[in-house]
């Protein structure tokens, strides 16, 4: 058990050791070494457990005081020397331990300098009671020793009993090897493994009191390891010493029927009491003016706010004595409880909690690999460490399971609350080092080379110029990133050469918070460039790393709409929001500028806007560009379900406008494509109740029928199901590819959900293109786009690069911001009349066959919608 006890304390001091050789340590000890590796959160847990386990661990030791003398002294002593003056009691006891603690606090109030000069004075007679008691196992014949009376049945005392000193004695050794356990004849309760190991263990917690006096040592790197080190050697071999000597010359009877057997063999009792009195006051002032210490620490790193703000106030010398008082008093509180074995597991239980998260300290200052982890204490590892942790946890549980889960809750909680308060950044984490060190590790086993079709997900870049009209859709792109990679890039315009400085830098800080703020998780990537087309390709070229590098680029749809401060109208981003951070930056609206002022001049024209386009797609980036998601409805953007009576619709067009004459379009690379960001829309919570309607555009000589099962099959590969039914019959002007068509519906298919279809107020609006599929045509069509959208003239780069489109409703509105604060909204003209061909800015009216999708199944149908856009250089 001893050995146990000193394996756990062996391994725990080579982390101390370590830690405390690797650089400057203040005060507070433990606390300060757990904090600054783990982080406030952990630490201010942990430090407040150790906090309490020494001020429990003071209440112990007074007790058992209070104990000792009683047993000599008090009116009820059984013992055949007791002297019986002091009355006991409960109130008794407990008077006479707040005395004592008085004369403690005393001590410890005053100063470190009078606390050291009393150690060192109880020190010497401990060393000679000690020495007293070697020589008196020696010196002393074998003689029997009288044990205390136990009461008969009736109440009626029992014949005297009588305990054994035989000298040294060979037979009396291998007696005492077993375990024996046997009921505790103060108490009445069988003891085991757990209960004793608990009272032997505290005997040993005193190894951490010179840590926690490192902020009154002159050099705590070196005389906390020297220091620890030594006390654990003196005390493991003082303690072998005394339990090799008492089971060689002491027979079982006397050790387990007289605590203070010590009295009865030894020279000179008194020099006996001498030392047990000195130890427990020894033991109780170094409990107490390590959890002043601690407490302090903790007040001064603020981490719990007012509650312990008393605690910070120190004398003009810097002896924390509101941090004793605090203590005094706590330590009071816990003398009421008067048990001394069951406060001695709740202390043992904090202590190993303390000391397993010492080892996972330095377990993860080693497994991190920082190399700024340079400790000149050298004898240890990270095995070392682990089998500390192991060993913590393990007697925990042994010792008490109840205690040691609700420690671990306590912590728990503890560290909950202190992450919900905010606690300061500055100290760094260890955590930040592990996760860069292991992700540095798969990303580079995440080989490109391996990728495949079957895993392949949408990884984001948007280019965002201001975010306070690009709000929406930094949040709709993150609902699209499907666990991908996501990346806020923003391009600053300047150059180098004639700044001072690098101003991206600073604005870090600022985009990190905006992330933050918006709850999204996306990374932040910023350049400085000369244009915004070239600081789109610096991002595009090197956003990401390794395998995680961007296959998508998000824009902002280009018109003329007048940009929106989101910022104005998100709670999230609200003044008092950003002002009620205790050390926090200054507030995310005053680091932003406000939106660009209608009509006034633009970061990006439309002519490198669609050259930004154009340099995605031969860079084999996949492009979506978005419109109006201004206009969505604040619980579609949430991070909840998004539950609502209302019925709202997405619509795709599955259609390759890059080719829109080479056959079906949705059954090639860019619709599936558009399905994909669709169905991956759907996957998010919000979204849910929304219903996915496909909209199918057939060539001029393209039987209806036909097209319907290319959809059924094509569900069906997808795994969407669809249930048959029949529709109405309309005879309907629908407009294919730029062509008018009469197409007579006939059998139709129904989905789960009945009734009229409902537009969503607000759908936002894409343009998607898939890059490794765009090939330039043979013979382009300089003056006419398909479905008559309008191609500026004289605008550079590949022919037009059309996708689907999910429309938004008659006459709404709304605008967003995309690459460098670009407005977009929904048109205003929807329904026109259908028109052939023609550079037309309006988008015409159609009826078309359409396919609603809800959780998994869709739904084919007579339905109608309207279209439009304004020229847009695309």
């Amino acid at each position: 058990m001893l050995l146990v006890a000193y394996f756990i304390l062996a391994l725990t001091v080579l982390s101390v050791c370590a830690i405390a050789t690797n650089g400057a340590v203040q005060g507070g000890g433990a606390y300060f070494m757990i904090s600054r590796t783990l982080g406030p959160e952990v630490g201010g847990s942990i430090g407040l457990m150790f906090y309490l386990a020494n001020v429990c661990g003071c209440a112990v030791s007074l007790l058992g005081l209070v104990e000792s003398v009683l047993d000599v002294f008090g009116a009820d002593a059984t013992g055949p020397s007791g002297l019986r003056v002091l009355p006991q009691g409960y109130g008794w006891n407990l008077l006479y331990g707040s005395l004592l603690l008085g004369l403690v606090g005393g001590v410890c109030t005053l100063g470190a300098g009078l606390y050291a000069r009393a150690s060192f004075l109880t020190f010497l007679l401990v060393s000679g009671s000690l020495a007293s008691v070697l020589i008196s196992f020696v010196a002393v014949g074998p003689r029997d020793i009288p044990l205390t009376p136990r009461p008969g049945p009736n109440g009626s005392s029992l014949l005297p009993r009588f305990g054994h000193f035989t000298g040294f004695n060979s037979s009396t050794l291998k007696d005492n090897l077993g375990a024996g356990y046997a009921e505790d004849y103060t108490t009445g309760a069988m003891m085991n493994f757990a209960s004793v190991f608990a009272v032997l263990f505290n005997g040993c917690t005193g190894i951490m009191a010179g840590a926690n006096m490192s902020g009154e040592l002159k050099d705590p790197s070196r005389a906390i390891p020297l220091g620890t080190i030594v006390a654990v050697a003196y005390t493991f071999f003082v303690y072998v010493l005394l339990f090799f000597l008492s089971s060689f010359t002491c027979d079982r009877t006397l050790l387990q029927e007289d605590y203070g057997f010590f009295r009865a063999v030894s020279l000179w009792p008194p020099l006996v009491l001498i030392g047990i009195y000195a130890t427990a006051l020894s033991a109780s002032m170094s409990s107490l003016i390590g959890a002043s210490r601690i407490l302090h620490a903790l007040a001064r790193d603020d981490l719990f706010g007012v509650i312990l703000a008393p605690a910070k106030v120190v004398s003009r010398g810097g002896n924390p004595w509101a941090a004793v008082l605090y203590s005094w008093g706590l330590v009071q509180l816990v003398l009421l409880a008067g048990k001394l074995n069951t406060l001695a597991a709740v202390v043992t239980v904090f202590y190993l909690v303390a000391y397993a998260a010492v080892d996972l300290s330095c377990l993860s200052l080693e497994w991190a690999s920082a190399p700024n982890f340079r400790p000149t204490f050298s004898l240890f590892s990270w095995h070392t460490c682990l089998l500390g942790v192991a060993s913590c946890l393990l007697m925990m549980f042994l010792i008490s399971p109840g205690a040691a889960g609700g420690s671990l809750l306590l912590m728990g909680l503890l560290a909950a609350l202190l992450t919900a308060r905010g606690g300061p950044s500055s100290w760094g984490y260890v955590s930040q080092a592990l996760l860069f060190h292991q992700v540095r590790k798969y990303l580079l086993r995440l080989d490109v080379r391996k990728d495949h079709v079957k895993f392949w997900r949408p990884q984001l870049l948007l280019l965002v110029g201001n975010p306070r009209g690009a709000l929406p859709l930094l949040r709709l792109a993150n609902q699209l990133k499907k666990g991908g990679l996501y990346v806020l890039g923003h391009v600053t315009l300047g150059d180098l050469d004639s700044l001072p400085s690098d101003p991206v830098q600073p604005q870090y800080g600022a985009w990190l918070s905006l992330v933050d703020r918006a709850q999204v998780k996306a990374f932040v990537d910023l350049t400085l460039s000369p244009s915004v087309r070239q600081g789109a390709q610096h991002l595009l070229r090197i956003s990401g790393l390794g395998g995680m590098k961007p296959n998508t680029l998000v824009l902002g749809f280009y018109d003329d709409a007048p940009p929106q401060d989101h910022f104005l109208t998100d709670p999230a981003f609200s003044e008092p929001a950003d002002s009620t951070r205790e050390g926090s930056s200054p507030a995310l609206s005053t680091l932003f500028p406000p939106p660009r002022a209608p009509g006034s001049p633009r970061a990006l024209s439309p002519q490198d806007y669609v050259a930004t386009v154009a340099d995605a797609l031969k860079m084999n980036k996949n492009v979506v560009l978005a419109r109006a998601s201004g206009a969505l409805p604040p619980e579609r953007l949430s991070r909840g379900s998004g539950g609502t009576s209302q019925l709202h619709h997405v619509d795709v067009w599955p259609l390759n406008l890059l080719r829109p004459r080479g056959g079906p379009g949705y059954v090639d690379v860019c619709g599936l494509f558009l399905l994909q960001m669709a169905t991956i829309l759907g996957m998010v919570p919000a979204w849910h109740s929304a219903r996915l309607r496909i909209f199918l555009c057939l060539g001029p000589r393209e039987a209806p029928g036909a097209a319907e099962g290319r959809l059924r099959a094509l569900l069906s590969q997808l795994r969407i199901r669809a249930e048959g039914g029949r529709g109405k019959k309309k005879t309907e002007k629908v407009f294919f590819s730029g062509v008018p068509n009469e197409v007579r519906d006939g059998r139709g298919v129904e989905g789960q959900r009945p009734g009229a279809s409902r537009p969503l107020s607000g759908v936002p609006q894409f343009q998607a293109m898939s890059g490794p599929t765009w090939l330039p045509p043979k013979q382009p069509e300089p003056a006419r786009a398909p479905q008559g959208r309008a191609i500026p003239r004289g605008t550079p780069g590949p022919p037009p690069a059309h996708g689907a489109v999910l429309p938004g409703p008659r006459g709404t509105g709304g605008s967003g911001a995309g690459l460098g604060g670009v407005p977009w909204s929904t048109p205003a003209h929807a329904g026109a009349p259908c028109r052939q061909g023609g550079p037309s800015p309006r988008k015409p009216g159609c009826r078309d066959r359409l396919a609603e999708q809800h959780a998994g199944r869709a739904e084919w149908g007579s339905g109608s919608c309207a279209t439009a856009t304004r020229a847009t250089g695309i």
